[in-house]
């Protein structure tokens, strides 16, 4: 589908489209529950068109990413179309914005594999040794700890 031919109050919508803007997110609380909120626009070759995007999916999608928007939902807002997610959809990014690299899930503790990995900041314990090997701990002299 093309972003022309979505229309409002029309669901099951599936289309794949290049997140052009974003604005910044907006903090809500509803029913004792807190969540943020903000606005992209999409386009594809056919035009331009709203998008909602709720809690997890505002740090998720970043401009210049390709999306594919699947089982979307279309409402009216001030006259203007604006697509979101709905109950039962759900958005994907197809592709990183260019320049942007994928995130990595790691899990360690140890620097030297965070930063093999591109993962974390400098090396702060500035021993100068980046070997990425664990350290053995020090030893404590247990007659002067009361």
């Amino acid at each position: 589908m093309e972003i022309k031919d979505v229309k409002p109050n029309q669901g099951n919508i599936d289309l794949v489209a290049e997140v052009k803007s974003k604005e910044s997110p907006r903090s809500f609380e509803k029913f004792g529950k807190k969540g943020k909120v903000c606005n992209a626009t999409l386009k594809d070759k056919s035009g331009e068109i709203t998008l909602t995007l709720w809690n997890d999916d505002v740090d998720a999608i970043k401009v210049g990413d390709k999306v594919h928007l699947k089982n979307g939902w279309c409402s009216e807002y001030k006259g203007s179309r604006q697509l979101s997610t709905g109950k039962f959809g759900k958005i994907e990014v197809m592709e990183a914005a260019a320049g942007m690299t994928a995130s990595k899930t790691v899990f360690t503790n140890d620097p030297g594999m965070l930063k093999k990995q591109g993962v974390g900041g400098d090396d702060d314990d500035d021993d100068g040794d980046d070997s990425g090997e664990e350290e053995p701990e020090e030893e404590v002299d247990e007659e002067f700890i009361d």
